[in-house]
């Protein structure tokens, strides 16, 4: 008999995008080759508090859980207060933002010596920070939008000195978070000061960029060094003004993923080409969602590197692979043997 790969599919997590997680985690455990997996469910709960489950009903109710602790150096967990050791093969992070994609858990699997799927420790901590990826993609003659940044604690900026800079219209962005969340458009100094409040809960770093006028495109890699391949360009088209995190997640979103785009080869070419050369600079492994905009003058930005994107149903990483003839289920598959070659 085939000894089975043991899996701890990791989900949850502090970030605002913990429901995001759950429904992303739900999807992969039901997509996972039971003949080819033992998955154990490891639940982040919002306090960080990990436990170790047998269902995913249990995450509204931890009464009867026990909570997962790790053992540094040994490659196992044990549960509390009953000792129960599991042994994971691979950890498999269905996570996003704050303590899930920015590189804390993955410096934790280094130090357990336990393999992780998708990038590395230094990759994700810079990537998670959309003014560190914009820096170190400009030094590599990769375009980003041009932005500003606001700390914390500065003087409120005045709307029109940044307008003179970027435009008469702001994107307001915290620097550290996925999904669309604390994200507002500023068009007075009014709304650049709710703005700015907002975004701050969220992040002491804040995003300030030019607002502009595009077409959503976005490419999936898949694969670690030299080995890594684009999919197939798509394109979203939102159902309101801007990509919100509504627009993304609800059942009731209108918005549309478009693949393959509707672009000529020369481009979707050039944006495939684009996301390889970006996937290296930053060192990229296993996989990433790289997400463009082509702006109405016909340049393309390259807007954010999710190192750990969504897998909802209607999430675009999947679907992209899709369309490239992979399934849902050897895309998981995929990722997790990476995981172990790297």
């Amino acid at each position: 008999m085939t000894q089975l790969t043991t899996v701890m599919l990791l989900f949850g997590g502090e970030s605002s995008e913990h429901t995001v997680s759950i429904s992303s985690a739900r999807n992969v455990f039901a997509a996972l080759d039971e003949t080819k997996f033992d998955v154990e469910l490891a639940f982040i709960d919002q306090s960080g508090k990990w436990w170790l489950l047998d269902s995913f009903d249990q995450a509204s109710d931890l009464a009867d859980v026990s909570q997962l602790v790790p053992i540094l150096g040994t490659k196992k967990f044990t549960t509390l207060p009953s000792t129960k050791y599991i042994t994971p093969d691979v950890i498999l992070p269905i996570l996003h933002g704050e303590n899930g994609e920015d590189g804390t858990v993955q410096g934790l699997a280094r130090l357990m010596h336990i393999p992780i799927v998708g990038c590395e420790i230094a990759t994700s901590a810079i990537c998670i920070d959309k003014v560190l990826t914009k820096q170190l993609l400009e030094q590599n003659g990769i375009v980003t939008v041009p932005y500003a940044v606001h700390l914390a604690g500065e003087p409120l900026p005045s709307f029109s000195q940044l307008s003179a800079q970027l435009g008469d219209t702001l994107f307001i962005k915290p620097a550290g978070c996925g999904s669309s969340v604390g994200v507002s458009k500023a068009r007075s100094d009014e709304e650049l000061s709710s703005a700015l409040d907002e975004a701050h809960k969220f992040d002491v770093k804040v995003l300030i960029e030019k607002a502009i006028n595009a077409r959503e495109l976005e490419v999936a890699m898949l694969g670690n060094g030299a080995n890594a391949k684009a999919s197939g360009v798509g394109e979203i088209r939102p159902d309101s003004e801007f990509y919100t995190f509504e627009s993304k997640y609800s059942a009731s979103s209108q918005s549309q993923a478009i693949i393959p785009a509707d672009i000529d080869s020369e481009l979707s070419e050039q944006i495939k080409a684009i996301a390889v050369k970006a996937f290296a600079v930053v060192g990229g492994q296993g996989l990433s969602r790289i997400d463009f905009f082509l702006s109405d003058d016909g340049t393309l930005y390259l807007n954010e590197i999710n190192t750990l994107p969504g897998f909802t149903n209607i999430s675009m990483y999947p679907k992209l692979w899709r369309q490239e003839g992979l399934s849902y289920s050897a895309l998981i598959e995929a990722l997790i043997t990476n995981a172990l070659d790297k």
